[in-house]
């Protein structure tokens, strides 16, 4: 039952024996970023439970940051001594290998995706631009979550690409198997996300293959980190729009037009609309097209 054939742990205990330890250290991490918005709030504001904590973090990037990326670095931390310790795997055997052009189209291709979703609906009368072009309101949040959304990117492709593939394909699993697998947990991780929908989910198990793709034709994490990476920050810090069901602070400011959730993704975010499919699809084909030009392929 735990050992396949080869007397080796089979990968699925492994990989839901650190994805229970990564949940577990997340919580420890964030307790300093938690005890403090209490001691900050509390007194002045009858913060007590949950909902209480929510709502004034929006007031506090800093200690939003200090919380949340505070949880997320336990997370890469956990990643990390697991792989080395359990797996007795290398960060170069995790993916952390080829080169940073990698991580320049990564970038390059996250920011122009949610951009060009943007400009359509944009074109659509679907989202009207609050302040103008000229009169960017940048703030604390700016910098707090360009901070947090590198963390999250790191994270989240080192554990759902780098660990849960390559734990499969030390054990001998499939190529096609090992993608659905990694993209099926990506996208139930989001399950508990505020305001989430059918085909938000949809989209993030979609780009959760892409991402596997980009892993798996680069042999390498850093193009799907610098998608990772811009994708959620143009989303939610430059257009403004919720980013898995989280409060935006961009740049920009949006008014979403109501009833076309599908098309919107409404109080979702742009993951949660067709216009993200279409570009996520997109998105295998750019792949592709650089792996020719780098002669991954």
């Amino acid at each position: 039952m735990f050992k396949n054939q080869s007397g080796h742990v089979r990968a699925g205990w492994l990989i839901l024996l650190t994805f229970a330890a990564m949940l577990i250290v997340q919580q420890l991490f964030s307790l300093p970023g938690i005890f403090l918005l209490i001691f900050t709030e509390a007194p002045f504001s009858g913060v007590s439970d949950s909902q209480d904590i929510l709502t004034a973090l929006d007031t506090h990037p800093w200690i939003f940051l200090l919380m949340q990326g505070g949880g997320t670095a336990g997370a890469i931390l956990i990643t990390f001594l697991l792989w080395r310790f359990m797996n007795k795997g290398t960060m170069k055997q995790l993916g952390f290998r080829g080169s940073l052009n990698d991580l320049w189209f990564g970038l390059f291709l996250g920011a122009l995706s949610i951009t060009v979703i943007f400009i359509v609906l944009m074109a659509t009368s679907n989202v009207t631009l609050i302040n103008s072009w000229s009169n960017p309101q940048f703030s604390q949040y700016t910098i707090t979550f360009l901070i947090l959304f590198i963390l999250v990117g790191v994270s989240e492709e080192m554990f759902f690409r780098g660990y849960v593939m390559s734990t499969m394909a030390s054990r001998g699993n499939k190529k096609w198997v090992i993608y659905l697998v990694s993209a099926v947990i990506f996208s139930l991780a989001h399950m508990a996300n505020p305001n989430v929908s059918i085909i938000g989910l949809v989209n993030i198990a979609l780009v959760g293959i892409l991402f596997a793709y980009m892993f798996g034709v680069t042999k390498s994490l850093w193009l799907p980190i610098g998608y990772h990476i811009t994708w959620n920050y143009f989303q939610g810090n430059v257009f403004g729009f919720a980013v898995s069901g989280t409060t935006p602070n961009g740049i920009y400011g949006v008014e979403v037009a109501e009833g076309r959730d599908w098309l919107t993704g409404g109080a979702f975010g742009l993951e949660g609309g067709i216009p993200a499919t279409a570009l996520i699809l997109a998105g295998f084909i750019a792949t592709s097209l650089y792996a020719k030009w780098r002669h991954y392929k």
